[in-house]
């Protein structure tokens, strides 16, 4: 890895929140699929949605630079996902494996958030503020996404003890 400029760093870390993007909309179904609580189901489908209009979002921040979308692929999700892999492959008490997957989707917001909180000062310092508020705003996403986890863990850890 080369750092040749700052912009080259934000399209770098763009990139690799693109590919991060694109590996949920295909891990999120399989999450949902294996969850038994329906609201918990619910979230993580509703995340999918979300999921989707990130990615969306991502290619307006590549056009804010005059970049075409694409990606760089992201090693930590490719763990986050694989790891959330196992729990949706795993056998057991079904409250049990619902707090599995609150805890592995968890991992996986909060991987997000560092990485668009990253992005997003990247681009305020950068002067793009067109780019800083799309960041921003899949920021808040993605923390109220791990607050409503949150509340459904309280339900669902009672239920697994």
């Amino acid at each position: 890895m080369e750092f040749k400029s700052f912009e080259h760093l934000f399209l770098f870390e763009l990139k690799d929140i693109y590919d991060a993007e694109h590996q949920l909309v295909e891990a999120l179904p399989k999450m949902a699929e294996a969850a038994s609580n329906k609201e918990l189901k619910n979230a993580f489908n509703e995340h999918l949605k979300q999921t989707k209009n990130h990615v969306k979002r991502l290619e307006q921040v590549f056009e804010t630079i005059g970049e075409k979308p694409s990606r760089e692929t992201c090693d930590a999700m490719k763990g986050l996902v694989s790891e959330g892999e196992d729990v949706v492959k795993g056998k057991g008490d079904s409250n049990v494996k619902d707090a599995a997957l609150i805890a592995a989707a968890q991992r996986v917001e909060h991987y997000e958030m560092a990485g668009y909180g990253t992005l997003r000062t990247y681009a305020y310092t950068m002067g793009n503020q067109e780019a800083a508020r799309l960041l921003q705003e899949t920021l808040d996403e993605e923390e109220e996404t791990d607050k409503k986890l949150t509340n459904i863990a309280n339900t669902v850890n009672e239920k697994a003890m």
